[in-house]
Order: structure tokens, then C-alpha cells, then sequence
């Protein structure tokens, strides 16, 4: 082996980690933003279905894995945490274009992601399962939008429960655990306590999301297994509804062609971090 070789491998390697790290960041910030769903992006970056199978079968790779999803979960954290403010601050002023930016995020990933879908093949059913998820999903995320809001007051118990509801977000794509906790008066306390890092809000937090992700992984990677194709026609119309639903209304002027320099900015970023991806299969590692 030469030693051009093994320099062109540790870059490769380094570029991978990279790109898992930048995926991680953004699965983060999709759990923090209102109407997004981390799970949804998890899916279109291609780590929802390795993560599911991990977390089912620790003891399969263990080690590989590991170190496969640590660029991942340091990313998520810098997601949630570091980006928690920034966030804020976009979605409050400009909350359009950075819908917009991430809806091209999501484009850019859906030629991948329908062509892993059909690695099975596809069948007539598959095609009616997308759609009536598609419509679903639709019609869900605009009913919470009309649903009034319940207060709960900070403790434990809440913020436990916020946990759980996040877990919920990574095992069912499509459920955006923003909008659940905005409706229970939770989403503002819950961004301000990660702010200041109070552990009194991101320890139950962690602890609510680990039981229900580690409640619920081994069932969802049993469907994949029996289902593949239904399965991921069902995702893949989780992803087509929540994406339709999150689009903006009332743009206007100048703020039609921002968005769609964001939109084309986000798209051609996320094609290119797919096909990129392409180079190194999930599968493969998993």
C-alpha cells in the first residue's frame, strides 16, 4: 500500500465524519424548530433506519456502530444546544426563508431516499400506503395548528415527559415533538432551560428520550424486517406531508426570491452531502 493511499484514506475518513457530524447538526436543529421533525431529517439523511437497528441490536457491532454515530450524536448535541439561540432568533424574524432553506434540505434528499425506498421493488400498494400517509400526516400537522393549548407547569414529570415526546420524534418521522410541546406551554421553558444549560431540564429531558427510543427501536426494526418496502413507502409519505406542511404562507416581494435562493441553496447542499454519502452505504457499517 502506498503512502498516497493511506493519506487519500484518512481524508476520505475524516470527510466522512465530517459529513456525519454536519448530518447530526441538522437532525438537532429539526428537533428545536417548530413544525420540523429531527426524525424526518434523520430519515432523508440516511440515518434513521442504521440508528433503529442499532439501538434494537447493541450487541451486533457495537463498537463500529459507536464510533459510526459519534460525529452524529456530537452534532445533535451542538444542534440542539448551540444552535437553540440562533434558531430562536431566525424563526422569529425570518421565519419563512429558514422554512424554505430547510424544505430544500429535504428536496435535495428525496431522489436518494425514494431510490432506497424501491431497492425492493415496488408494487401498487406501496405507491397507495405513500400517498395515504402523504394526506395523513398532512391533515394531522394542520389540525394541531388549530388545536388550543394546554399549560403544564416545569418539573420533572413535564420534562420527562418532553423527553419522551422527543424520543417519539426519532422513532416516528413526520411527528414534529416541537409542535406537542408548544400545545402544553413546554417549548419556550424547554428552550430557555437548554440555553443556560440547567441540568434540572436536560437531564430528565435525556432520560425521557432514551427510554422511549430504546422502548420502541426494536419494534420499528422488526417492521423493517418483515416490511421493508411498505415500510419505507410509509416514511417516505411521512416525509412527502410534513414537508408540504411546513411550507410558508403569505411570502411576498422580495421574500419569494430569498427563499428560493435558500430553497436552491439547501437542496444543492443536501444533494451533494447525498451523493457523497452514496460512497460510503449505511448498510455496510450497520
Amino acid at each position: 500500500m502506498k503512502a498516497s493511499d493511506g493519506v487519500l484514506a484518512n481524508r476520505s475518513a475524516v470527510g466522512d465524519w465530517l459529513i456525519r457530524l454536519v448530518k447530526g447538526v441538522m437532525v438537532g436543529v429539526g428537533f428545536i424548530v417548530p413544525g420540523l421533525s429531527g426524525g424526518v431529517l434523520a430519515v432523508v439523511f440516511g440515518l434513521w433506519e442504521p440508528l433503529m437497528r442499532f439501538l434494537a441490536n447493541l450487541r451486533e457491532k457495537f463498537v463500529q456502530n459507536v464510533l459510526y454515530f459519534i460525529p452524529v450524536g456530537i452534532g445533535g448535541v451542538l444542534g440542539v444546544v448551540g444552535f437553540s439561540a440562533v434558531v430562536d432568533f431566525a424563526f422569529t424574524n425570518y421565519a419563512a426563508q429558514f422554512t424554505w432553506l430547510f424544505i430544500g434540505f429535504i428536496a435535495g434528499t428525496f431522489p436518494s431516499l425514494y431510490k432506497t425506498a424501491g431497492k425492493q421493488g415496488r408494487k401498487p400498494q406501496h405507491w397507495l400506503i405513500l400517498v395515504v400517509a402523504a394526506v395523513g400526516i398532512l391533515l394531522f400537522m394542520r389540525l394541531m395548528e388549530t388545536v388550543s393549548s394546554v399549560t403544564l407547569s416545569a418539573s420533572f414529570a413535564s420534562w420527562l415527559l418532553s423527553g419522551a415526546l422527543i424520543g417519539l420524534g426519532v422513532v416516528v418521522p413526520g411527528m414534529s415533538p416541537s409542535n406537542f410541546l408548544i400545545y402544553l406551554g413546554l417549548y419556550q421553558p424547554m428552550a430557555n432551560g437548554i440555553r443556560r444549560l440547567d441540568l434540572g431540564v436536560i437531564i430528565p429531558l435525556a432520560l425521557g428520550l432514551v427510554i422511549c427510543v430504546f422502548s420502541f427501536a426494536k419494534f420499528v426494526s422488526w417492521l423493517f424486517e418483515k416490511s421493508y418496502p411498505l415500510m419505507y413507502h410509509l416514511i417516505l409519505g411521512i416525509v412527502v406531508g410534513s414537508t408540504l406542511a411546513i411550507i410558508p404562507g403569505g411570502v411576498r416581494g422580495w421574500a419569494i426570491l430569498v427563499c428560493a435562493l435558500l430553497f436552491a441553496f439547501g437542496a444543492a447542499c443536501s444533494y451533494a452531502l447525498s451523493k457523497l454519502d452514496e460512497k460510503h452505504p449505511h448498510e455496510s457499517i450497520i
